[in-house]
């Protein structure tokens, strides 16, 4: 279980994350909305010790991981699977997926693959090809599978569904409707809030750096809240 609370996050001057309090429990999915510059991504920086917080702490099933490093969060049981992918081009996608692994002995890291492979038929089928090669959606896949291979507990998502087909979009959220009904705690950012909302349990929204709205997922699929802070006043009026 993963709880932040009251998390500050500044950039110089700039505070771009005030008085954020946030939780992501196991077998559910939270989704955080919120139009760009809202604080979304920093706040899942700062949970995984990629960026400092200036105030508030960050707390992973009862032991405080504020300000530890990355690799010290991933060995706590927390990953940030970040926007973008960032899967390492040159590389197979099983060497990908065994750099994921890396605080798990060996013979526990060929398990983990071979539960990413049935989790991604698709990646087995590709396992020797480099990864520069998959397309928008499987190199998505890649990047969950190679933050599971770290064992953790809380997964943070951000933007998965960025940049794919549309066709594609659906497949890449079922995914992480899937890992959360495996028992993983899933805090998912994602602009595509239709797409999102189809697999949330609870939903955030943030606007300006704070929470302006937290409810049920049933909720907020028709709350005009959620589409005010995500879409803009001018948007929800030809929305609802």
């Amino acid at each position: 279980m993963l709880q932040i609370a009251d998390l500050h996050v500044r950039y110089a001057t700039a505070e771009a994350v005030r008085g954020v309090d946030l939780t992501a429990t196991p077998g559910r999915v939270t989704l955080v909305l919120g139009a760009n510059g809202a604080g979304k991504t920093s706040t899942l920086r700062a949970a995984a010790g990629l960026v400092p917080a200036h105030r508030g702490t960050v707390v992973l099933d009862g032991n405080d991981v504020t300000g530890h490093p990355p690799h010290a969060v991933v060995r706590a049981g927390m990953v940030l699977v970040p926007e973008g992918r960032r899967v390492f081009a040159p590389l197979t996608v099983e060497e990908n997926l065994v750099l994921g692994g890396y605080t798990v002995p060996k013979a526990r890291s060929r398990e983990l693959m071979e539960r990413v492979f049935a989790l991604f038929p698709i990646l087995r089928e590709r396992r020797r090809g480099p990864a520069g090669l998959l397309s928008g959606g499987e190199q998505q896949m890649l990047a969950f599978g190679r933050a599971l291979m770290a064992q953790p507990r809380v997964v943070l998502l951000d933007e998965p569904s960025m940049g794919l087909a549309p066709a594609m979009v659906a497949s890449v959220l079922g995914a992480v409707r899937e890992m959360a009904d495996s028992g993983l705690a899933v805090l998912l950012v994602e602009q595509n809030a239709e797409a999102g909302l189809a697999v949330a349990d609870e939903v955030v929204a943030m606007a300006r750096g704070e929470v302006v709205f937290r409810g049920a997922a049933d909720l907020a699929r028709s709350h005009a809240s959620v589409l005010r802070v995500f879409l803009g006043e001018a948007a929800l009026a030809n929305k609802l």
